[in-house]
């Protein structure tokens, strides 16, 4: 039997959300072992001069403990 933990974590992204959540995944797996899935919980952006200046996203990321 497996047992799986969730951690939330925020990434961001001056390029788009799809990159923000790349660079998310990415990170994520340096630091936790047996990631298996993970999913967006919100998306913001922030706005300088009226143009979106960068993407952010909050991820839930699901990770299998080891026996």
């Amino acid at each position: 039997m497996s047992i799986a933990r969730v951690t939330e974590i925020i990434a961001s992204s001056d390029k788009s959300f799809e990159d923000a959540v790349a660079k998310g995944i990415e990170r994520a797996c340096k630091t936790l072992q047996n990631v298996k899935g993970a999913w967006v919980q919100d998306q913001k952006v922030t706005v300088a001069d009226g143009k979106i200046s960068e993407y952010r996203v909050s991820l839930k990321v699901t990770f299998v403990l080891k026996d």
